[in-house]
């Protein structure tokens, strides 16, 4: 084996964001000045770094500054119609072909896994039915670091109880999770599926460690 334990992002990466895309259209329709205002407000909060105090009423005041709203209520509908209101959606959605079987091979293995995304993953885990196979989760609402700072990946390391060195990160987004976790010192592999399929590192992708389109491959990787 190359690791001794592998983490993973979650959205995109275990499992299609256009199947998330496609449930979620009407509120994509009819709330998009609200998740424009999220994606602007952490657009500020990965340019500025550290921040004081909690994480949600710091997105939530940057978001009330973007629509001219009041912070109390914008953290509140974000809570309500983001937050919660998406994870019922994960119930329907079912992960990448042969993922979970990866999972299975990585535990069997004696594999530590973590898991790191910047939204809060624990009800999606359960409504997808894998919330049994991580050592450690972590999510950037609380460890306050949004992707690519290394400090999240960092964290995820010491909960793990393991050396950067010794983990593959994998995700979807070069720029986020390719990028934090080579910083924090880990090595990265990236999925590429749908329109973006190809099992070779070129260009901007020679930027990962490993690059795969199927999850026998990541499998095959880390065991073989």
């Amino acid at each position: 084996m190359k690791f001794t334990a592998v983490a993973f992002d979650l959205d995109g990466t275990l499992y299609p964001e256009t199947s998330l895309y496609v449930r979620l259209l009407p509120f994509l329709i009819k709330d998009h000045r609200l998740l424009r205002a999220m994606g602007k407000a952490r657009e500020r909060l990965r340019k500025f770094g550290a921040y004081e105090g909690d994480f949600y009423k710091t997105q939530a005041r940057i978001m009330g500054e973007i629509l001219g709203e009041p912070a109390e209520d914008v953290m509140e509908r974000t809570e309500r119609l983001i937050y919660r209101g998406w994870e019922d959606h994960f119930k329907k959605i079912r992960l990448f072909p042969h993922a979970r079987e990866t999972l299975d091979a990585f535990k069997g293995a004696g594999i530590k896994m973590g898991l790191l995304s910047d939204f809060p993953p624990e009800t999606k885990l359960q409504n997808l039915k894998i919330n049994g196979y991580w050592d450690a989760v972590l999510c950037s609402e609380i460890s306050g670091r949004l992707k690519p700072d290394p400090l999240s990946f960092l964290e995820l390391a010491k909960r793990l109880k393991m050396k950067p060195e010794e983990i593959l990160y994998v995700g979807n987004s070069l720029s986020y999770d390719a990028a934090g976790s080579r910083k924090a010192g880990m090595k990265s592999a990236i999925i590429r599926s749908g329109w973006k399929k190809s099992p070779f590192k070129s260009g901007k992708e020679a930027a990962a460690d490993f690059v795969f389109s199927d999850y026998r491959q990541l499998r095959d990787f880390v065991l073989n």
